[in-house]
């Protein structure tokens, strides 16, 4: 149990770890009368505290105060113990004492210092009506041979994780890690993720304990009728858990959301069982004109993807594959979403007059060869990446000012490219990353303004989307 403190969450026993450290390094400037029982009081809720901290679960970032505790103890009970012995205790002179009293309260303060930067996340309940199930899935693509391998015969399999309306009252125990079956399923892709992005991968290493709202395999929910499909692309390197926060809101109003892994773009993903690692880094080669058909040819397989899914879920709705979800796929109502790079890859498969309606989160379209489409779309773009890339708003403009539905682009302020994933939830809150909104605030306002997108452009709703995307940001409609 973690308590929130000024933004910092600590459980109780980091906290007492904390305040009796600071305490212990403070003493030596307290009343001569006082000294003695808040020495041992301090050194005992201290050594309690960090006893617990182990037994139950060492976090990193607490490291600093343990290192703290065992070098101000000492200083602290020494005087107490010489003077129970009836010696004389000795005192370090003052003007050693004090940057040594400084430098341990600099220490102690690092601990929560880094629970505020990365913290354990905590995923927001869904809003909607609904409860979550989920399962995840592995489909291969008969018609495509895998171009990252040389194996005769290989065919393209895509890894899928459903995230579904589900009857109320499972066993919260079920609720999946991170959006994995075990702990130690998540720990894996998350190490990978970390790999992938040059991150020490203990700065990330509580992220997998976080449980979602989703259960594996929970029962559809009944008597709800048909729902509408959302297909979803992450972004580059990224993973089908990377928006669970998104994934579980759709799902709880009322969407089917399929999360795609690509694999060898994905930072690992798992098929036949197999662990298969991205190789994304191979495609950079300084040479701008390869690195303009690496990223076309990345966005063709993930389009290429999307629309593969998309048929998968017709055959599922349709019953040639068993599933609970035979029947329940409204496939006629179906959208194309993506972050980043899965944005571009989203508006590439919208060629496929199947997908109803698409919505490109933060995603830039440079190389990308995407083509005007005739379907309703929403652009969400960051603060952040407009004003890092001269390109992304005029290569947005020239597709969304074509095709025969309205389209949307929606500038939510105080956002960043990473606001709308769910490593805005435990990654470090700088504006560069995260723009200056609350953690959870991106993401929050993200589902808002794509679900009143979807409900207009696919569930018909006659208040249409114009009038509520307004009113989370700077909106541009193109007629």
């Amino acid at each position: 149990m973690l308590a929130t403190i000024t933004g910092v969450r600590m459980s109780p026993w980091e906290i007492l770890a904390v305040l009796s450290t600071a305490v212990l390094a403070l003493v030596r400037w307290f009343p001569a009368g006082v000294r003695r029982p808040v020495s041992l009081a301090a050194a005992v809720v201290a050594v309690v505290a960090v006893l617990l901290l182990v037994v139950s679960g060492l976090r990193w970032q607490l490291v600093p105060v343990l290192a703290a505790t065992a070098i101000v103890l000492p200083f602290a009970l020494v005087p107490v113990l010489r003077q129970r012995a009836g010696r004389r205790p000795r005192r370090v002179r003052w003007w050693l004492a004090l940057p040594g009293t400084a430098a341990v309260l600099a220490l102690i303060a690092v601990g929560p210092l880094a629970a505020w930067a990365l913290p354990t996340p905590v995923f927001p309940a869904p809003s909607g009506p609904y409860a979550v199930g989920t399962t995840v899935l592995e489909w291969t693509d008969p018609e495509r041979p895998e171009r990252f391998t040389a194996e005769p015969g290989d065919r393209r399999t895509v890894p899928v994780q459903l995230w579904y309306p589900a009857q109320a009252g499972q066993a919260q125990a079920a609720r999946s890690f991170q959006g994995a079956r075990t702990a130690q399923e998540a720990r894996d892709v998350q190490n990978a993720l970390a790999d992938s992005f040059g991150i020490p991968r203990f700065l990330v290493s509580d992220v997998t304990s976080a449980r979602t709202a989703a259960v594996f395999d929970a029962p559809l929910v009944e008597d709800a009728g048909k729902f509408p499909v959302i297909v979803f692309s992450p972004g580059l390197s990224g993973v089908r858990t990377s928006t669970i926060v998104l994934a579980q809101e759709w799902a709880s109003r009322g969407y089917v959301v399929a999360t795609l892994d690509h694999p060898y773009d994905s930072a690992l993903t798992f098929t036949d069982g197999k662990p298969v690692r991205s190789r994304n880094q191979d495609a950079v080669t300084g040479d701008p004109e390869k690195d303009r058909r690496a990223v076309k040819a990345n966005v063709d397989v993930r389009a290429a993807d999307i629309r593969f899914v998309l048929g998968q879920l017709e055959r599922l709705d349709r019953g040639e594959e068993a599933s609970p979800l035979k029947g329940r796929l409204d496939t006629r109502r179906a959208a194309a979403v993506g972050h980043s790079r899965g944005g571009a890859a989203a508006m590439a498969a919208a060629q496929d007059a199947r997908f109803r309606a698409v919505i490109d989160i933060d995603g830039g379209l440079r190389d990308a060869g995407v083509r005007p489409f005739a379907q309703p779309a929403l652009a969400i773009t960051s603060p952040v990446s407009v004003s890092e890339n001269a390109d992304f708003v005029p290569d947005l403009d020239g597709v969304l000012d074509k095709g025969g539905a309205t389209k949307y682009r929606l500038n939510l302020p105080g956002t960043g490219h990473l606001s709308f994933t769910d490593a805005a939830l435990y990654f470090p809150p700088l504006p560069s990353l995260l723009g200056t909104v609350d953690r959870a605030e991106g993401l929050r306002v993200t589902a808002d303004a794509t679900t009143a997108f979807l409900d207009s452009a696919l569930r018909g709703d006659p208040g249409g989307a114009a009038g509520e995307l307004g009113a989370h940001g700077d909106l541009t409609v193109y007629e």
